[in-house]
Protein backbone atom coordinates (compact mmCIF):
# COMPACT_ATOMS: atom_id res chain seq x y z
CA UNK A 1 0.00 0.00 0.00
CA UNK A 2 1.65 3.32 -0.89
CA UNK A 3 0.41 5.88 1.28
CA UNK A 4 3.33 6.94 2.79
CA UNK A 5 4.77 7.46 -1.11
CA UNK A 6 1.31 9.32 -2.19
CA UNK A 7 1.22 11.72 0.66
CA UNK A 8 4.73 12.58 -0.23
CA UNK A 9 3.62 13.67 -3.86
CA UNK A 10 0.76 15.42 -2.24
CA UNK A 11 3.84 17.65 0.00
CA UNK A 12 5.61 18.09 -3.04
CA UNK A 13 2.45 19.40 -5.40
CA UNK A 14 1.62 21.73 -2.38
CA UNK A 15 5.84 22.90 -2.19
CA UNK A 16 5.31 23.69 -5.92
CA UNK A 17 2.42 25.21 -5.64
CA UNK A 18 3.56 27.51 -3.08
CA UNK A 19 1.28 26.49 -0.64
CA UNK A 20 0.97 25.68 3.11
CA UNK A 21 -2.17 24.89 3.91
CA UNK A 22 -3.71 20.99 4.53
CA UNK A 23 -4.78 18.89 2.19
CA UNK A 24 -6.76 16.24 3.15
CA UNK A 25 -6.07 12.71 1.58
CA UNK A 26 -9.53 10.36 0.71
CA UNK A 27 -8.71 6.79 0.38
CA UNK A 28 -11.37 5.53 -2.23
CA UNK A 29 -12.10 2.52 -1.17
CA UNK A 30 -15.26 1.39 -3.63
CA UNK A 31 -14.85 -2.64 -4.16
CA UNK A 32 -12.30 -3.01 -1.25
CA UNK A 33 -12.35 -5.01 1.09
CA UNK A 34 -12.83 -4.59 4.57
CA UNK A 35 -9.59 -5.88 5.66
CA UNK A 36 -8.06 -3.61 2.89
CA UNK A 37 -9.74 -0.59 4.53
CA UNK A 38 -8.39 -1.10 8.22
CA UNK A 39 -5.08 -1.53 6.61
CA UNK A 40 -5.19 1.93 5.10
CA UNK A 41 -6.58 3.47 8.20
CA UNK A 42 -3.13 2.60 9.64
CA UNK A 43 -1.88 4.80 7.92
CA UNK A 44 -2.08 8.54 10.01
CA UNK A 45 -2.13 10.25 6.20
CA UNK A 46 -5.27 9.16 5.63
CA UNK A 47 -7.91 11.55 6.25
CA UNK A 48 -11.07 9.55 5.39
CA UNK A 49 -12.70 7.08 3.85
CA UNK A 50 -14.51 7.33 0.32
CA UNK A 51 -17.30 5.33 -1.08
CA UNK A 52 -19.66 5.61 -4.01
CA UNK A 53 -22.21 3.28 -3.45
CA UNK A 54 -24.65 3.24 -0.29
CA UNK A 55 -25.28 -0.38 -0.81
CA UNK A 56 -21.54 -1.23 -0.38
CA UNK A 57 -21.40 1.26 2.46
CA UNK A 58 -23.81 -0.19 4.40
CA UNK A 59 -22.36 -3.96 3.95
CA UNK A 60 -18.96 -2.69 5.10
CA UNK A 61 -19.90 -0.40 8.25
CA UNK A 62 -22.21 -3.21 9.18
CA UNK A 63 -19.29 -5.46 9.74
CA UNK A 64 -16.29 -2.73 9.91
CA UNK A 65 -16.55 -1.77 13.91
CA UNK A 66 -14.96 1.60 15.39
CA UNK A 67 -12.79 3.69 12.97
CA UNK A 68 -10.89 6.73 13.81
CA UNK A 69 -11.60 7.97 9.59
CA UNK A 70 -15.07 9.66 8.38
CA UNK A 71 -17.02 8.37 5.87
CA UNK A 72 -17.90 10.31 2.63
CA UNK A 73 -20.16 9.38 0.24
CA UNK A 74 -18.70 10.76 -3.20
CA UNK A 75 -20.38 8.59 -5.68
CA UNK A 76 -23.72 9.89 -6.88
CA UNK A 77 -26.51 9.71 -4.89
CA UNK A 78 -30.09 8.39 -6.58
CA UNK A 79 -33.11 10.53 -4.62
CA UNK A 80 -34.59 6.81 -3.40
CA UNK A 81 -31.17 6.45 -1.52
CA UNK A 82 -30.97 9.50 0.16
CA UNK A 83 -32.28 7.85 3.56
CA UNK A 84 -29.81 5.37 4.01
CA UNK A 85 -26.73 7.46 2.74
CA UNK A 86 -27.95 9.71 5.53
CA UNK A 87 -27.80 7.29 8.09
CA UNK A 88 -25.03 6.21 6.93
CA UNK A 89 -22.10 8.52 5.75
CA UNK A 90 -20.80 11.24 7.92
CA UNK A 91 -20.32 13.60 4.91
CA UNK A 92 -22.37 13.15 1.27
CA UNK A 93 -20.29 14.76 -1.24
CA UNK A 94 -22.40 13.94 -4.31
CA UNK A 95 -25.21 17.32 -4.45
CA UNK A 96 -26.50 17.88 -7.68
CA UNK A 97 -29.83 18.97 -7.87
CA UNK A 98 -32.27 21.38 -5.95
CA UNK A 99 -34.48 18.31 -5.34
CA UNK A 100 -31.71 15.96 -3.92
CA UNK A 101 -31.04 18.78 -1.38
CA UNK A 102 -34.38 19.30 -0.38
CA UNK A 103 -34.98 15.38 0.18
CA UNK A 104 -31.60 15.13 1.86
CA UNK A 105 -32.64 18.69 4.29
CA UNK A 106 -35.99 16.86 5.09
CA UNK A 107 -35.17 13.49 5.79
CA UNK A 108 -31.88 15.27 7.95
CA UNK A 109 -33.95 16.90 10.15
CA UNK A 110 -36.41 13.73 10.79
CA UNK A 111 -33.23 11.81 11.96
CA UNK A 112 -32.32 15.24 13.98
CA UNK A 113 -28.90 15.52 13.00
CA UNK A 114 -26.96 18.56 10.15
CA UNK A 115 -25.37 16.82 7.46
CA UNK A 116 -21.99 18.14 5.87
CA UNK A 117 -22.44 18.43 1.98
CA UNK A 118 -20.60 19.12 -1.34
CA UNK A 119 -21.83 20.74 -4.25
CA UNK A 120 -20.93 18.03 -7.09
CA UNK A 121 -19.96 20.32 -10.34
CA UNK A 122 -19.39 18.66 -13.86
CA UNK A 123 -16.67 20.90 -15.03
CA UNK A 124 -15.73 19.06 -17.64
CA UNK A 125 -19.05 19.08 -19.36
CA UNK A 126 -18.69 15.00 -19.99
CA UNK A 127 -22.13 13.46 -20.56
CA UNK A 128 -21.16 10.88 -18.62
CA UNK A 129 -20.37 12.63 -15.55
CA UNK A 130 -22.27 13.48 -12.51
CA UNK A 131 -22.59 17.12 -10.90
CA UNK A 132 -24.29 20.26 -11.77
CA UNK A 133 -23.28 22.62 -15.09
CA UNK A 134 -21.55 24.95 -14.17
CA UNK A 135 -24.41 26.73 -16.01
CA UNK A 136 -26.91 25.55 -13.47
CA UNK A 137 -24.84 26.06 -10.20
CA UNK A 138 -26.14 29.31 -9.08
CA UNK A 139 -29.50 27.97 -8.78
CA UNK A 140 -28.28 24.66 -7.01
CA UNK A 141 -26.09 26.64 -4.35
CA UNK A 142 -29.09 28.98 -3.61
CA UNK A 143 -31.15 25.71 -2.96
CA UNK A 144 -28.26 23.94 -0.53
CA UNK A 145 -27.90 27.39 1.39
CA UNK A 146 -31.48 28.02 2.31
CA UNK A 147 -31.75 24.21 3.90
CA UNK A 148 -31.72 24.31 7.64
CA UNK A 149 -30.20 20.55 8.16
CA UNK A 150 -27.06 21.11 5.40
CA UNK A 151 -24.17 22.57 6.14
CA UNK A 152 -22.01 23.45 2.65
CA UNK A 153 -18.38 23.00 3.00
CA UNK A 154 -17.36 23.43 -0.29
CA UNK A 155 -17.56 21.99 -4.30
CA UNK A 156 -16.32 18.42 -6.11
CA UNK A 157 -15.66 17.47 -9.30
CA UNK A 158 -14.07 14.89 -11.29
CA UNK A 159 -11.45 16.03 -13.58
CA UNK A 160 -12.03 15.14 -17.64
CA UNK A 161 -10.92 11.41 -18.97
CA UNK A 162 -7.95 13.31 -20.90
CA UNK A 163 -4.02 13.47 -20.96
CA UNK A 164 -4.00 16.86 -21.89
CA UNK A 165 -2.52 18.57 -18.59
CA UNK A 166 -4.15 22.44 -19.75
CA UNK A 167 -7.64 20.63 -20.39
CA UNK A 168 -7.48 19.21 -17.08
CA UNK A 169 -6.06 22.23 -15.23
CA UNK A 170 -8.86 24.21 -17.42
CA UNK A 171 -11.30 22.45 -15.53
CA UNK A 172 -10.12 21.76 -11.72
CA UNK A 173 -9.35 26.15 -12.09
CA UNK A 174 -13.28 26.34 -13.27
CA UNK A 175 -14.32 24.96 -10.07
CA UNK A 176 -11.92 27.17 -7.80
CA UNK A 177 -13.45 29.86 -9.49
CA UNK A 178 -17.03 28.97 -9.00
CA UNK A 179 -16.18 28.67 -5.23
CA UNK A 180 -14.80 32.11 -4.69
CA UNK A 181 -17.73 33.29 -6.32
CA UNK A 182 -19.72 31.04 -4.70
CA UNK A 183 -17.96 32.15 -0.91
CA UNK A 184 -18.50 35.53 -2.17
CA UNK A 185 -22.62 35.61 -2.76
CA UNK A 186 -23.59 33.18 0.50
CA UNK A 187 -20.98 34.40 2.80
CA UNK A 188 -19.62 30.86 3.76
CA UNK A 189 -15.98 29.79 4.35
CA UNK A 190 -16.27 26.82 1.80
CA UNK A 191 -13.07 25.37 2.62
CA UNK A 192 -13.28 22.12 0.67
CA UNK A 193 -12.39 22.07 -2.80
CA UNK A 194 -12.32 18.34 -3.28
CA UNK A 195 -11.22 17.71 -6.79
CA UNK A 196 -8.03 15.32 -8.06
CA UNK A 197 -7.79 11.32 -8.07
CA UNK A 198 -5.06 8.87 -9.15
CA UNK A 199 -4.32 10.50 -12.64
CA UNK A 200 -4.45 14.09 -11.73
CA UNK A 201 -4.25 15.26 -7.95
CA UNK A 202 -1.29 16.87 -8.44
CA UNK A 203 -2.65 19.04 -11.28
CA UNK A 204 -5.59 19.56 -8.82
CA UNK A 205 -3.45 20.37 -5.42
CA UNK A 206 -1.33 23.05 -8.35
CA UNK A 207 -5.15 24.45 -9.01
CA UNK A 208 -5.39 24.74 -5.26
CA UNK A 209 -7.36 21.15 -4.20
CA UNK A 210 -7.79 21.03 -0.32
CA UNK A 211 -8.83 17.19 -0.57
CA UNK A 212 -8.08 14.99 -3.40
CA UNK A 213 -9.51 11.21 -3.67
CA UNK A 214 -6.86 8.42 -4.18
CA UNK A 215 -8.64 4.63 -4.97
CA UNK A 216 -5.91 2.73 -7.03
CA UNK A 217 -2.65 4.39 -6.95
CA UNK A 218 -3.11 3.44 -2.86
CA UNK A 219 -4.64 0.52 -3.00
CA UNK A 220 -3.42 -1.10 -6.53
CA UNK A 221 -6.34 -2.01 -9.43
CA UNK A 222 -9.47 -2.81 -8.70
CA UNK A 223 -11.01 -6.58 -8.60
CA UNK A 224 -14.69 -5.57 -9.85
CA UNK A 225 -15.73 -8.64 -9.06
CA UNK A 226 -15.76 -8.59 -5.66
CA UNK A 227 -19.40 -7.18 -4.83
CA UNK A 228 -18.48 -6.55 -0.68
Amino acid sequence: MNAEKIYEQIQNAKLKAGRTDKISFVAVSKTRTVDEMKEAEKFSCIDFFGENRVQEAETKRASYGASRLQWRLIGHLQANKARKAAELFDTIDSIDTPELATRLNRIAGELGKVIPVLIEVNTSGEINKSGVSPENFSQLLDSVIQQENLKLEGLMTVGPLTNNESEIRRAFASLRELEENARVKSGLSLPVLSMGMSDDFELAILEGSTMVRIGTLLFGPRDYSNKN
